[in-house]
């Protein structure tokens, strides 16, 4: 009887597919665009090798806008399969 209740609260998650992934790379890109414009200095040090692709942003800007991409991702991810989209 108890394993009945654990196995219903156990929620539905998306094997991984393209779509998935799609999902997940807009989600970070959305963020370092979010990023680059509210960011007082997304440039600052230390930089990196090919800034030129990421607007020019250093290393810390862009760890921590792709950081917020996966937490904005996994939500959209979990939300679309949960309705059913994904």
């Amino acid at each position: 009887m108890d394993l009945i209740f654990l196995t219903a609260s156990i929620p539905h998650t998306a094997q991984w597919n393209p779509g998935v992934g799609i999902v997940m790379i807009l989600c970070n890109i959305l963020a370092i665009a979010l990023g680059k414009l509210t960011m007082a200095e997304p440039s600052a040090e230390p930089k990196l090798k090919s800034s030129k692709f990421f607007g020019g942003m250093g290393l810390s800007a862009l760890l921590a806008t792709t950081s917020l991409g996966h937490v904005i991702g996994f939500g959209v991810i979990l939300g679309l399969a949960n309705i059913g989209i994904l």
